[in-house]
């Protein structure tokens, strides 16, 4: 039975806040741009990262409907596994993980800044030539409007978290306090090791 399309935006929604939450070039562009730019700088970092994803969604996309479909399985099993990697990662990660970074020159505007650490980030093209495709092509199967829900979910949750990080900014107030900022982050590592189980259970028989 295929997924409605809500439960494919809140899935999208919830592995979306795994990846927007990390620490990461995004999310230090989106904290020094705002101490000047305001809560909208938040926005504007999420719509240049919305525009390089759109292109690569378009291209993965373009190789699924004349490549990838007699590989959905392979691409099951490689998603899972690189879910179960990026949640382990995250994990480690999540003891020293601090929202107060600097050294990202935003001089070049919100937008241009929210697109370029975007692709200078390593681990954006790793998700996306393995989660991300594996996602896509499971949406595909089940529809066009199947895909513009997962993208839908995927961008509310980048553009909720990184809205919420420039008002704080702004405001001149604490995001998340430290410690609670590194407890959502181990609950997100759980989160996505239990979708990469799954996820694998779907396609590996468990005995």
């Amino acid at each position: 039975m295929s997924p409605s399309l809500v439960e494919v935006f809140l899935f999208s929604l919830l592995i979306g806040f795994t990846g927007a939450l990390a620490p990461g070039p995004t999310l230090v562009a989106t904290v020094t741009a705002s101490i000047k730019g305001g809560w909208i700088t938040g926005p504007k970092v999420t719509l240049g990262h919305i525009v390089i994803e759109a292109l690569v969604a378009l291209l993965v996309l373009a190789g699924v409907s004349t490549v990838v479909q007699g590989y959905t399985g392979l691409i099951a099993v490689v998603g899972g596994c690189a879910l179960i990697g990026f949640g382990l990662l995250t994990l480690r990660g999540a003891s020293s993980a601090s929202l107060n970074q600097e050294g990202t020159n935003t001089s070049q505007g919100p937008i241009l800044a929210g697109l370029l650490t975007s692709v200078a980030n390593p681990f954006f093209w790793i998700w996306w030539l393995s989660v991300g495709s594996g996602f896509l092509v499971d949406t595909l199967s089940t529809g066009v409007l199947a895909v513009a829900a997962f993208m839908a979910g995927h961008w509310a949750a980048d553009l909720g978290w990184f809205t919420a990080v420039s008002t704080g900014v702004h405001r001149g107030g604490e995001i998340l306090p430290e410690p609670a900022y590194r407890m959502v982050l181990r609950g997100c590592g759980v989160l996505l090791i239990l979708f990469g189980g799954y996820y694998l259970s779907t396609v590996v028989p468990i005995v």
